[in-house]
């Protein structure tokens, strides 16, 4: 029986009820609002909703009511930055996000991902990157290329992408009076799947000429581009990411050899995915720790150096501050998420156990409270 046909008194007894909060609107992301809590509009074509979201932050939102994020400082310093970006080629403009596991990473990068949307950006967004290596969908070599196809992924990217850029795409008109209005050329490899990795690669060179609207691509599972995948060959020998294509079209808009005319290219590093963890080549190469040298009796390929080249770190704070993390636990609170009454002295326990880590605040320190 659905929700709204249950009237009795013993069905209302702690029922959650939605939770109010503002929208999460370009023009109010200023430093005013830092430290609030925002809720993402989600209409049936959103970028999240459509492209997807990591896992850990799909899981935060199907236990929310909402989907909320809290705006933080680095939420503005980001925002700052592609709003920059929006006048400038990508090629100074290509982001790492990093920062120590559970600081946030992932979440800045959707709020970056729901801004640019919402301010009228072309959005391409791949939520787990580690898809693209895992060997969940099929490959088969191109001899043009010099790289293994993935047609499948490929023609779910161009999917989702016009889905999501429907109203911008309807606008544009690209060099050699290609309008992406009528849908021809997305259409094309959405009928023959074989076309589909050619037109996706075709799709972003016409819209990297175009200015009209700058583009973003963003990536979480960043270091997964840089990893040993768990494709064959042949030969039955491992192939490096940057030998799908998949991987190798997204590294060359990382590296600045294609570039978006306008917009930005951001990325985001994660620490819970063990399978493909950040490597110390490829950690030394982006220089989060220079002091750490590869070992000299490893072989470091020379594609890590030649497509980190360029990349600017943008540092995400370990922990939050005291106002953001009211806003988080205040959030939580009205989910009503706790097993124990919520007053200062949990919210200040909480928050010093975790170090303020966002993720710990929640999962160790709030949703703990769930355990008896």
């Amino acid at each position: 029986m659905p929700v709204a046909q249950l009237k009795h008194d013993i069905f209302q007894n702690g029922r959650l009820d939605e939770l109010v909060l503002p929208e999460f609107n370009p023009e109010d992301l200023t430093e005013d609002n830092s430290g609030k809590a925002m809720a993402f509009p989600l209409p049936e074509n959103d970028v999240v909703r459509v492209f997807g979201l990591p896992r850990n932050i799909l899981l935060d939102f199907r236990i929310l009511s909402k989907a909320v994020s809290v705006v933080r400082d680095v939420t503005i310093k980001l925002v700052d930055r592609l709003q920059a970006a929006s006048q400038e080629s990508s090629q100074k403009n290509r982001l790492v996000l990093a920062g120590s596991a559970g600081c946030g990473k992932s979440f800045l990068l959707v709020q970056g991902v729901e801004y640019a949307a919402a301010a009228g950006w072309l959005v391409m967004y791949i939520p787990r990157a580690a898809s693209l290596v895992n060997s969940s969908t099929m490959y088969t070599y191109d001899l043009r290329t010099r790289t293994y196809l993935q047609p499948i992924f490929a023609q779910q990217t161009l999917q989702r992408f016009r889905t999501v850029n429907e109203s911008l795409l309807g606008s544009l008109t690209l060099e050699g009076g290609i309008e992406l209005g009528d849908g021809v050329l997305i259409d094309i490899g959405l009928k023959e799947q074989t076309s589909a990795p050619a037109v996706l690669s075709a799709l972003l060179e016409a819209l990297g000429k175009q200015t009209k609207a700058p583009v973003l691509l963003a990536v979480d599972d960043f270091q997964t581009l840089f990893a040993k995948s768990a494709y064959k060959s042949p030969h039955f020998q491992t192939l490096r990411a940057w030998h799908l294509s998949m991987p190798r079209l997204i590294l060359d808009y990382v590296s600045g050899q294609k570039t978006f005319a306008r917009g930005a290219v951001v990325g985001a590093l994660s620490a819970s995915n063990k399978t493909y963890g950040l490597s110390q080549d490829v950690r030394h190469a982006l220089g989060l720790q220079p002091w750490l040298q590869p070992s000299p009796y490893v072989k470091v390929p020379a594609e890590v150096s030649a497509f980190t080249k360029g990349i600017q770190i943008m540092k995400v704070p370990e922990k939050m501050n005291v106002g953001e993390a009211a806003s988080l636990f205040e959030v939580w609170n009205k989910n009503k998420s706790f097993h124990t009454p919520a007053n200062d002295e949990l919210f200040l326990a909480k928050y010093a156990e975790s170090g303020g880590n966002p993720r710990d605040f929640v999962w160790k320190g709030l949703l703990s409270t769930l355990q008896t």
